[in-house]
C-alpha cells in the first residue's frame, strides 16, 4: 500500500499566507476544496493552509490552544533549494524571519526559518550527495 503525504499548515489569515507561501516559497495555489482551504502546488507533497483563529481548539478538550508567536513542534518542513542564501533573501522578502545564521555541514547548507505564523521551517541546499555524503 503507498501513503500519500498531505501537509496541513494552520494560519491565522488565509490570503496573507497564500501570498507568503506563494511569494516566498514560490508554491502555487490550487484548489479551494472547501472554505477556509487552499492547496498549495509544486513541492513534492501537497500543502494545505487552513485558516484556524487564534486561541481556537486543535481538537476537543484541548489543553492548548493554536497560538501564533513563534511556536515550536517536533514536526517541520523542510525544503529542498538550489540556492539558500537566495533562497532566504526570497522567504525573508515575503514576511519569514530567519532565526540565526544560515549553517554549513558536510552534506549542505542549512537556514533555520519561521513563516509569518510562527511555523518553523528550514531552507535546505544540498552539496555533493546530500545526506548520503560520507560522515553525514
Amino acid at each position: 500500500m503507498t501513503t500519500e503525504l498531505l501537509v496541513n499548515i494552520d494560519v491565522a489569515d488565509l490570503e496573507k499566507a497564500v501570498a507568503f507561501y506563494r511569494d516566498g516559497l514560490g508554491l502555487k495555489p490550487g484548489r479551494r476544496p472547501f472554505d477556509g482551504a487552499v492547496e498549495m502546488l509544486g513541492a513534492s507533497s501537497r500543502i494545505y493552509l487552513l485558516e484556524k483563529p487564534a486561541g481556537s481548539a486543535p481538537f476537543p478538550r484541548a489543553r492548548q490552544h493554536r497560538d501564533y508567536q513563534r511556536h515550536w513542534t517536533p514536526v517541520h518542513l523542510d525544503l529542498a533549494v538550489a540556492d539558500v542564501n537566495a533562497a532566504v533573501d526570497k522567504a525573508k522578502a515575503a514576511g519569514a524571519r530567519l532565526e540565526g545564521e544560515v549553517q554549513t555541514f558536510n552534506w549542505g547548507h542549512m537556514a533555520t526559518m519561521s513563516d509569518p505564523f510562527g511555523n518553523g521551517f528550514c531552507l535546505i541546499e544540498f552539496l555533493g550527495r546530500g545526506y548520503d555524503e560520507p560522515g553525514s
